[in-house]
């Protein structure tokens, strides 16, 4: 019997939809196609304002998730989560005379349940991946911006300092897909314990040198605080729970290929905390069998590339046509469940002239677990004398997980794009015994 979703939100997501099927006259209007937001410009308002530097936003983005075949239950179930987001970004040389300097404060709810929970993934390891990337660090309010950032020398050094996440700069990748692993920085996905992005934050400071026009370099510290992630801390300013800092550096090239736009990454991250090794005691045993701690290790790190480049263009409109792209993450195998994941796909935009901000998109993904937590799964059985992987107490061993995600994106306003998608995911979780799984979802993405 299929479930619908929560409900709370659905409301607000249709009243979106229909909005843009509503003829409008005039950009500045409600629901006008070619205005930028759904409420219209205030009256000429939030013209008014843009011009004297403040620039208000106001965002949605609902996700809807089915598990049509296979998956750790075959019980069918449709699950929603969204995420409502406030902003403000203020340009500080209009408002204050401050030189080449902006303000940004950024609040963000989120709601909703996962189809990955459940139906999807084994509850006893959980998954990797999400079908629901929107969904998750809580239910709860969210200080997620809170920054300056200040350029000197004519643009040519960029100093950030505030309450931010490293995916907002570092290892930084659209989110158009809704599963997880085509979504965002991927660095923080593969090791979240250290590596927090949106809509969590915590204090940092990032210093960025423009080498040219197309090439730049980045250095950051964040703080490492777990407690950022709790539901309660949502607005916690203060820096008790700290236990050091996660530290990138990367380089950005950003060439026109025969005219087409590219952007080239390679970074390194290095944590400062002590982190536990995956297998072994401070003896170097296996620690599931010897019964002792887990040895701990003075700092965990691991690095990343990244790639997006278009390829073909229509003469008429460069923005549509084909684009490729590729992302790879490598981490600690002592301290790191994942020791690696690669990512790679498509998008062609506007591809009909009746369509032309339309767009479809296709990516692959591959997550593999470090061998060295695969054998401790296994030891951790042994040591309990359990091998049925029906027993309550069985902890499935994880290996590699697959994923797959076909979409259309339906541009149906300026303010408003529908992505329709069909996921596919082998291996839930990296575990064989559960079965294939195809998902079908609906991403909505719509700025007031």
């Amino acid at each position: 019997m299929l479930q619908l979703p929560n409900t709370r939100y659905s409301g607000l997501a249709l009243a979106t939809l229909l909005g843009a099927l509503s003829p409008t006259t005039s950009a500045s209007e409600m629901f006008a196609k070619d205005s930028p937001w759904m409420l219209g410009d205030w009256g000429g308002t939030r013209s008014e304002l843009l011009e004297k530097g403040y620039d208000f936003t106001l965002g949605y983005t609902g996700e809807m998730g089915s598990n049509l075949h296979g998956g750790y239950s075959h019980d069918r179930a449709a699950r929603y989560s969204d995420q409502f987001t406030f902003g403000v970004n203020m340009d500080l040389q209009k408002i204050l005379g401050w030189q080449d300097t902006e303000f940004q404060l950024t609040v963000t709810e989120r709601h909703g349940d996962n189809i990955s929970n459940d139906r999807i993934n084994d509850p006893r390891v959980g998954g990797f991946t999400s079908a629901q990337e929107v969904w998750g660090r809580g239910e709860t309010w969210r200080l997620t911006q809170m920054w300056i950032k200040q350029k000197y020398f004519d643009g040519t050094l960029d100093v950030k300092f505030g309450r931010f996440g490293e995916g907002e700069d570092f290892n930084s990748f659209p989110c158009d897909f809704q599963n997880l692993a085509f979504c965002g920085s991927q660095v923080g996905n593969w090791v979240g314990g250290i590596w927090y992005n949106w809509p969590v934050s915590q204090w940092a400071l990032r210093v960025r040198y423009n080498l040219n026009d197309a090439l730049y370099a980045q250095v950051g510290v964040f703080e490492q605080n777990p407690s950022n992630l709790e539901s309660g801390n949502g607005f916690k300013l203060s820096g008790s729970g700290t236990q050091g800092a996660v530290m990138p550096i990367e380089l950005v090239w950003s060439p026109r290929v025969n005219g087409l736009k590219g952007e080239y990454r390679a970074g390194y991250y290095y944590s400062n905390a002590k982190a536990q090794d995956v297998l072994k005691d401070s003896t170097g045993a296996p620690a599931a069998i010897s019964g002792a701690a887990y040895r701990s290790s003075s700092s965990k790190h691991g690095l990343w590339l990244g790639a997006q480049q278009q390829v073909t263009a229509l003469a008429s409109d460069q923005s549509r046509g084909l684009s490729l792209f590729a992302n790879a993450t490598v981490h600690d195998k002592k301290t790191n469940a994942i020791d690696n994941y690669v990512q790679a796909g498509v998008v062609y935009k506007g591809p009909f002239d009746a369509r032309a901000k339309d767009d479809i998109g296709f990516a692959l993904a591959r997550v593999h677990v470090n061998p060295g937590y695969r054998k401790n799964a296994r030891l951790i059985n042994q040591a309990n004398g359990l091998d049925d992987y029906d027993n309550p107490g069985f902890l499935p061993v994880q290996d590699t997980e697959y994923s797959a995600e076909l979409y259309y994106g339906i541009h149906l306003a300026d303010w408003l794009t529908v992505r329709p998608n069909l996921q596919y995911i082998r291996h839930p979780g990296g575990v064989s015994r559960v079965d294939d799984v195809l998902i079908g979802g609906l991403k909505i993405q719509s700025s007031f």
